[in-house]
């Protein structure tokens, strides 16, 4: 069973963490602050406490945290200094605990190559709430020294998957995608009475109901009201894409489609020989290289609806070299991410 390392585990969320990981039967390493008493917070009296691995250490020393780390392949980081008002007395110990304590984290996770870094935010990055739902959209506001330590451990948590493809993620957020429309053809009234509404799901749906089929491009004509840009995506496709960075990136493009790409190593099984006639220039070895596979997810700007006409089928390809064709830019947002396209027989068997 998968063992999984806790930071900040004594505390009132990170115990009832611990003791869920417990249940469910995985190998938990609770590690918190070093105190002279061994004692481990709301953990001391679980009754879960002879099965948990319990190291005392320090957030900010990255020796602690990378010996704790040995041999787990996940980690769940919630060590943190927290309360407002503390911050504006000593600024200095909540960067050193929750920016450079995630840092060791992140370090630790990326020399022992762990499989998953999950890091924990907070409301408190968005300021004072002026509206009564929040929004991952809503811009960062550092209203105090606490704040803006959990801001930058978040940015930091970005910038370890940007540039050493560390597999983090920040929970306390969501994609923040709500409305969705489903195309429906042949059996469509099975895949309504399964979803509904959306309800169940904490979602809102709309059906797009094809009297004939219409393609994927083609049913974006049965889209009533579509004045800002939508995800079109395939129904068999499932993939940890982060939409959020798909928006960004759409909208500093500028492009009225933006097509995402599973980027795929590919290597070569023999290396090569460059000749002139009979004498060697120069060998190649086995070479790699990337390739953009086309992921089935777009986004897409109102203005494409113009290049669409009702109640014809269109392929979202055909859409594609239809826009090319005029000289309008399209443009690419590569994905690394997991990626599956589950029209293949061999992926649902391995992945069920």
């Amino acid at each position: 069973m998968m063992k999984i390392l806790v930071t900040g585990s004594s505390g009132f969320i990170g115990s009832h963490l611990t003791e869920y990981l417990v249940k469910r039967g995985y190998r938990v390493v609770a590690f918190d602050r070093y105190n002279s008493n061994n004692h481990y917070g709301w953990l001391e009296k679980s009754k879960y406490k002879k099965k948990i691995k319990f190291i005392l250490g320090d957030i900010r020393d990255y020796d602690s945290v990378n010996k704790a780390m040995k041999g787990c392949q996940n980690v769940m980081h919630l060590a943190a200094l927290i309360g407002i008002p503390y911050s504006y007395i000593s600024p200095t110990a909540y960067i050193k605990t929750n920016v450079e304590g995630t840092l060791n984290v992140f370090e630790s996770a990326k020399n022992l190559k762990l499989k998953q870094v999950i890091v924990t935010s907070t409301s408190e990055v968005y300021g004072t709430a002026i509206k009564k739902k929040l929004s991952e959209n809503d811009e960062l506001k550092a209203q105090s020294p606490y704040a803006a330590s959990k801001i930058a451990a978040d940015q930091l948590s970005l910038s370890y998957y940007r540039s050493f493809r560390l597999p983090v993620k920040i929970i306390a957020k969501s994609q923040g995608i709500t409305n969705f429309y489903i195309s429906i053809n042949y059996l469509g009234y099975k895949i309504k009475k399964y979803l509904g509404d959306g309800s169940k799901l904490g979602v809102k749906i709309k059906y797009l109901e094809e009297k004939k089929p219409l393609g994927t491009a083609g049913s974006i004509s049965l889209i009533k009201k579509f004045n800002k840009p939508i995800f079109i995506m395939n129904a068999d496709i499932v993939s940890k894409i982060d939409f959020r960075e798909m928006v960004s990136f759409h909208k500093k493009k500028k492009s009225p489609i933006t097509v995402a790409a599973k980027v795929f190593r590919q290597k070569d099984n023999y290396g090569r020989i460059i000749a002139s006639g009979s004498i060697v220039k120069r060998v190649i070895e086995k070479l790699e290289k990337n390739i953009l596979i086309n992921a089935g997810i777009y986004m897409i700007d109102p203005i494409i609806k113009k290049f669409i006409k009702n109640s014809q089928y269109l392929d979202m390809t055909d859409l594609i070299n239809r826009i090319l064709k005029r000289k309008i830019k399209i443009n690419v947002f590569p994905i690394y991410e997991k990626w599956l396209d589950y029209s293949l027989k061999k992926n649902i068997k391995n992945n069920k």
